[in-house]
């Protein structure tokens, strides 16, 4: 087990993850760099141009003297302006670049994360994360941390020139260093514990609203609207909260800083000029000296403003680096086995124990022994928690369990790479996912290299193009969000479509046909039953009457096998099967 870190350890371990980030552009950064040094300098030498100014152009009074200070003037704000232009376009880009990457690698690890982490990190919430944070991350990599570090030059370039054109007046302003940066120290790391609270709790009005508008057919249709609007309230209201502590902190830091910087140069101005009257410094060194403190100063101000800035980026990205390292749980083993040339769909289960990761105390599965012959298909039945969905779950390998195995064709599943097994099975779920793409793109969903003739063959043997030829353009119609501009039985056809044109080995049926109407059914159930031809097929069936021919019916209760046969044998021999069969059909059906 690994050793708690401590805040330094997370620090330093969160700035080599972003370094690993920056470092494919070292180019970039060097360009930056360089033209970082280049305005900074440049900067610093428009002191010297108001010296010369003032004891050359001003003093002696001579009209070349000023127009040539005013030239070299000029000329450093023209090369500084050209070391402006390079230095942001290359800090921008590489902010840009970077926000790019650590969205990319945040979505590519957690979309193959196992199923089972998702029930305890809210999508919504990820998703807020992946948005919301990388933004705020971005404008650091793009704008706050350049500004820190050419603040920080500028700082100490300043407090050189200070040194060299009066130590005297320099030790005045040196004593406000330590009392400026106590209150940074101090602070600085009050604002990062808060900018976390505040992304999180941002994170969670995301999360509300998502979660809201998904099911707002349900809000309504409750009329509970009012409670989510005092709900959305709450959150929003705490978010604000956390959010007016961290500006406080913020306020109070930058206050601070600005009241001892300028007042130790308005001190500093006082010395300075009794010098300029006594005649022991001429006036071109103090407004040189002036100019550099207040460049010292600025700096100082701005360092401690972009602090609180990367203070809070800091919380963002322990928010990113948490996602991107986030265990999966189901991974190919180091060394893999690999399924026959042939796959010909033989399913065994042995001695199977299983626990959702949630409710580790209650069994989904227990103790499960079951063989399904390569080509048959075998029904799925039992009352609601008997473990018909989690077979589906364990069969796809979203879940591994605690104990016992399964086996495709004599290969344990576990010790095939996850996308291998996946690759042979096709899954019609009761309630169908669709995605907020066109006909044809969902349908292709299964086979992402299909052809359109392909796509439209496969929709035509799930009797779907009754509908897709009604629709405004056809193939090419776009669904909306989940498909939410179709009827539930025609998703359920698009998906079926889906399985069809994947042409696997194995079908997974979760009441395939539960959302269709009576004549949709009969249709769909032909296309299927051709469909399930030389297949193994798992149908998950509520009502019996969808599964009455298949080979054979399992019946599982509590996540037991308590009984397999035919139709007609389960309903002398299983109390529980013909009990379900009493509840579904007319009395003499189920005799018969």
């Amino acid at each position: 087990m690994s050793k708690q870190q401590t805040p330094n350890q997370q620090s330093l371990k969160m700035l080599l993850d972003i370094a690993s980030f920056l470092s494919p552009y070292k180019a970039a950064i060097t360009g930056a760099a360089i033209a970082l040094l280049f305005t900074s300098g440049m900067t610093l030498s428009l002191g010297q141009g108001f010296r010369i100014l003032v004891d050359k152009g001003f003093a002696i009074g001579s009209q070349k003297e000023l127009t040539q200070s005013i030239a070299i003037i000029l000329v450093i704000v023209f090369f500084l302006a050209l070391g402006t232009f390079v230095r942001f376009y290359l800090v921008s880009w590489i902010g840009e670049r970077v926000t790019a990457d650590i969205r990319k690698a945040v979505f590519n690890h957690v979309i193959g994360l196992h199923p089972g982490y998702f029930e305890t990190n809210l999508s919504s919430e990820i998703q807020s994360r992946v948005t919301t944070d990388t933004t705020l991350l971005q404008s650091v990599i793009g704008s706050s941390v350049s500004l820190a570090l050419r603040n920080t030059l500028m700082m100490l370039g300043g407090v050189i020139w200070l040194f060299i054109t009066n130590p005297k007046l320099t030790g005045i302003v040196m004593i406000s260093v330590p009392l400026v940066f106590a209150p940074i120290l101090i602070l600085g790391r009050r604002v990062r514990r808060l900018s976390r609270d505040s992304q999180d709790e941002i994170a969670h009005v995301g999360s509300y609203i998502g979660e809201s508008l998904q099911n707002v057919k349900t809000v309504q249709s409750y009329n509970h609207q009012d409670i989510d609007r005092q709900n959305f309230a709450e959150h929003v209201e705490a978010a604000f909260a956390v959010s007016v502590q961290r500006i406080r902190h913020r306020s109070w830091l930058i206050a601070l800083v600005m009241v001892l910087i300028f007042s130790a140069i308005a001190l500093m101005i006082w010395v300075g000029g009794n010098d300029v009257i006594a005649g022991r410094i001429t006036g071109g060194e103090l407004m040189a000296f002036v100019f550099y403190s207040f460049i010292v100063g600025s700096s100082v101000v701005a360092v401690s403003q972009v602090i609180g800035e990367l203070q809070r980026a800091a919380g963002a990205t322990e928010r990113l680096m948490e996602l991107l390292h986030a265990e999966n749980l189901i991974l190919a083993p180091v060394h893999a086995e690999h399924l026959p040339q042939t796959v010909r769909g033989k399913l065994s289960i042995e001695k199977l124990q299983f626990s959702y990761p949630s409710r580790p105390e209650s069994a989904a599965i227990a103790n499960l022994d079951l063989d399904i012959a390569a080509g048959s298909n075998v029904a799925l039945v039992g009352p609601s928690g008997a473990g018909k969905t989690t077979l589906f779950d364990l069969l796809m390998r979203f879940y591994d369990p605690q104990a016992g195995m399964i086996s495709l064709d004599g290969v344990g599943i576990k010790s095939l790479p996850p996308e291998e097994l996946r690759q042979h099975i096709a899954i019609v779920p009761q309630q169908p996912a669709l995605f907020s793409d066109n006909v044809r793109e969902n349908i292709r969903y299964g086979r992402p290299d299909a052809t359109d003739a392909e796509v439209e063959r496969a929709a035509e043997a799930a009797f779907a193009t009754e509908f897709i030829d009604n629709l405004s353009e056809k193939y090419g119609t776009y669904l909306g969000e989940s498909g939410v501009r179709l009827s539930g039985g025609q998703r359920q056809r698009i998906a079926i479509a889906r399985a069809i044109l994947k042409d696997p080995k194995i079908l997974l049926l979760d009441e395939a046909t539960s959302a269709l109407d009576a004549q949709s059914e009969y249709m769909v159930q032909q296309a299927l039953e051709k469909l399930m031809q030389n297949r193994t097929t798992l149908i998950i069936a509520h009502r019996l009457a969808t599964v009455v021919n298949v080979d054979r019916i399992v019946v599982l209760e509590n996540g037991e096998l308590v009984a397999s046969g035919k139709h007609k044998e389960l309903l002398a021999s299983s109390p529980l099967y013909a009990r379900l069969a009493e509840l579904q059909f007319d009395q003499g059906l189920t005799t018969k």
